[in-house]
């Protein structure tokens, strides 16, 4: 699903960063520039990523 729609973001992309790192939204505005149009996604993408590390962090910790 879009989750920024200002610049087609979506949240499989979201998952994908947060594999290579990514922890915060600054992070996905420095690199798609989630969250600066409208700014209506940012919070549903710190979701999105708070999701994919807790489940990540689940896996892990099994």
């Amino acid at each position: 699903m879009y989750v920024c729609l200002c610049r087609a973001v979506t949240d499989h992309e979201i998952r994908d960063a947060v594999e290579e790192g990514a922890v915060h939204v600054g992070q996905l505005a420095e690199r798609w520039g989630l969250g600066t149009g409208c700014g209506c996604c940012r919070e549903t993408a710190q979701q999105v990523i708070d999701q994919h590390l807790a489940e990540t962090l689940g896996i892990a910790a099994a």
